[in-house]
C-alpha cells in the first residue's frame, strides 16, 4: 500500500510540484493551503507525513504542528520555510518536527528527508509493537488440548481481514485472545483500540465509538475523535457487545457494511478501514431471540467463531498458570520469588474457578504479597481451599470415595449456607461467591438445590 504524504502551502505552484514530485516516487499525496485545511484532512485520512510549511495565514504551521502531535503523537512532520532562523528551526524540533529544510526547496534533499523520517517512524512503531509481544500473554497459556485447539485457530485467522466474535466467560481471556490475533496480523504495525461497551454509559457510547462535532450535545467543547478514527488501518475491539442498544448496533452494522460513518452532530463522512473484533460472555442466539441484539449484525461479526473455555475446562493448565504467574509476580515486585508446594497446587486444581483465568490470577498475586514463606502451602491458602476449612467440611464429603464427588457434597452445602445467610436471594449470593447469577443457577439445578433448599 503506498504511503501518504500531506503537502501544506500557502503557495499552489510549489503544492503542484510536489504533488509531482511525490507521485512520481510511489506516494499518495494530499495537499492543504493553510493550517486549518491540514487539521481538516488530517482528521479525514491520518497520513503517513506532513510536509508542513510555517508561514501561512489562518493557522501557521507552528500552530498546526503543536495540534498534530499533541493528537497524534506517533505522526511524522517535516517543516519547511522560506524566512527561517534558528530560533524557528530550535522551535519546531522541540514541537516535535522531524526535521526542517529551508527553501527553495531542493527535491532531492526533500525526498531524503520524507523517507527518512518514514523509516524513522516505522522503527518506532516496531520498537513498540516489540514491547508490546513481550510482554506476557496470561489466559492463553497451558498445552491442554481445548487451548491449543484456540492458539490453532487463532494463527488461521490473525494473518486475514475476517470480523471475529470471541465468546467465552468472563475472566477467561477473550481479551488477550484479540490481542493477540492482532499481533500475528497484518495490521499489527498499527493500534489495536479497545472498548468496554459495558463500562461506557448509553448516551456517551456513540461519541466514543464515532467522535463527536463541538457543540454537538451539552459538554461537547471541542471535536472529538471516536475509537473507530484512532484505530484505522488498526483493529477495534468491541468488548461486551451485547451491552449496546438496538441504536448503537445498527451503526455498527452499517460500519461493518460500508466503511464509513459520520461523527456525532456532524455531517461530513469518514472512510476508515479497520478490522472488527468483538466479544461477548452472552448467548447472542437468546439474545436474538429476546429481541436485545440484531440478527444481521451477529452475522455480520460471527464470520469467524472463537471460544476460549473456561478454566475449569481445562484444569491440567493450572501449574503452567501458577508458575506464570508466580514468575511476573517476582519480577514486577521486591516480593521474594515463591514457588508453591504439590499439596497446595491440588487444591488450586480441584476448585471449580468460576472467576477463571482472573480468579487464579488475583489469588496467586495475593499469596505471593501475603505467605511469608518460599513456598505456599496449603495452610497459607485461603477459604475454600485451606486444609484448615477441612474442620468445616461436612463428613459425608469425606467419605466419597472420589474428589469430585466429595467437591459436590462440599459445594452443596456451602451454597445452602451463603443462599440462607442471604436469605435466599439470588442475585446477592451470587455477588457473595463472586459467580455470575446465571452460572449459579446452573450450578444450584446440578446440585439438586431450589431456592436454598435441597431438593428431595
Amino acid at each position: 500500500m503506498a504511503q501518504t504524504v500531506l503537502v501544506v502551502d500557502d503557495e499552489p505552484t510549489i503544492l503542484e510540484t510536489l504533488r509531482g514530485v511525490l507521485s512520481d516516487e510511489g506516494f499518495e499525496v494530499l495537499t492543504a493551503l493553510d493550517g486549518q485545511e491540514a487539521l481538516a484532512k488530517v482528521e479525514e485520512a491520518v497520513p503517513d507525513l506532513v510536509l508542513l510549511d510555517i508561514w501561512m495565514p489562518k493557522l501557521d504551521g507552528l500552530a498546526a504542528l503543536e495540534t498534530l502531535k499533541a493528537e497524534h503523537p506517533h505522526l511524522q512532520v517535516v517543516m519547511m520555510s522560506g524566512a527561517g532562523t534558528i530560533e524557528t528551526a530550535v522551535k519546531a524540533t522541540k514541537l516535535g518536527a522531524f526535521d526542517y529544510v529551508e527553501k527553495p526547496l531542493s527535491y532531492e534533499k526533500i525526498l531524503v528527508t520524507i523517507n527518512n523520517a518514514l523509516s524513522f517512524g516505522q522503527l518506532a512503531e516496531e520498537n513498540l509493537l516489540l514491547r508490546e509481544q513481550a510482554r506476557p500473554s496470561p489466559g492463553l497459556s497451558g498445552r491442554s488440548t481445548v487451548i491449543s485447539e484456540v492458539k490453532r485457530q487463532i494463527e488461521l485467522v490473525a494473518p486475514t481481514s475476517a470480523s471475529i466474535l470471541i465468546t467465552g466467560e468472563n475472566g477467561t481471556g477473550k481479551e488477550v485472545a484479540a490481542r493477540l490475533i492482532h499481533a500475528k496480523s497484518k495490521r499489527a504495525d498499527k493500534p489495536m483500540i479497545a472498548v468496554n461497551c459495558a463500562a461506557i454509559p448509553e448516551e456517551l457510547i456513540e461519541s466514543e465509538l464515532f467522535g463527536h462535532e463541538k457543540g454537538a450535545f451539552t459538554g461537547a467543547g471541542e471535536r472529538k475523535r471516536g475509537k473507530f478514527d484512532l484505530a484505522h488501518k488498526g483493529t477495534l475491539f468491541l468488548d461486551e457487545i451485547a451491552d449496546m442498544s438496538l441504536k448503537t448496533q445498527a451503526k455498527i452494522l452499517r460500519i461493518l457494511q460500508e466503511q464509513r460513518y459520520e461523527r456525532v452532530g456532524g455531517t461530513r463522512t469518514i472512510s476508515v478501514d479497520t478490522r472488527v473484533m468483538a466479544a461477548t460472555n452472552r448467548d447472542l442466539l437468546k439474545e436474538i431471540k429476546a429481541g436485545t441484539f440484531r440478527e444481521d449484525l451477529y452475522y455480520r461479526l460471527n464470520v469467524i467463531p472463537i471460544h476460549v473455555p473456561s478454566l475449569r475446562e481445562r484444569p491440567e493448565d493450572i501449574p503452567d498458570l501458577v508458575d506464570e504467574f508466580l514468575d511476573q509476580y517476582a519480577r514486577r515486585t521486591t516480593v521474594a520469588a515463591k514457588t508453591i508446594s504439590p499439596e497446595a497446587l491440588e487444591a488450586l486444581r480441584s476448585y471449580d474457578w468460576p472467576g477463571n483465568v482472573r480468579e487464579l490470577k488475583n489469588l496467586i498475586e495475593r499469596l505471593v504479597i501475603l505467605t511469608p514463606e518460599p513456598i505456599i502451602r496449603p495452610e497459607d491458602l485461603p477459604e475454600p481451599f485451606s486444609s484448615a476449612g477441612l474442620d468445616a467440611v461436612p463428613g459425608e464429603a469425606l467419605m466419597q470415595p472420589t474428589l469430585r464427588q466429595a467437591r459436590a457434597v462440599f459445594e452443596r452445602r456451602y451454597i445452602s449456607t451463603r443462599l440462607a445467610e442471604m436469605e435466599g436471594n439470588i442475585t446477592a449470593t451470587a455477588e457473595a461467591l463472586g459467580i455470575e447469577r446465571s452460572h449459579l443457577y446452573k450450578k444450584m439445578r446440578a446440585l439438586g438445590l431450589k431456592d436454598g433448599a435441597e431438593e428431595s
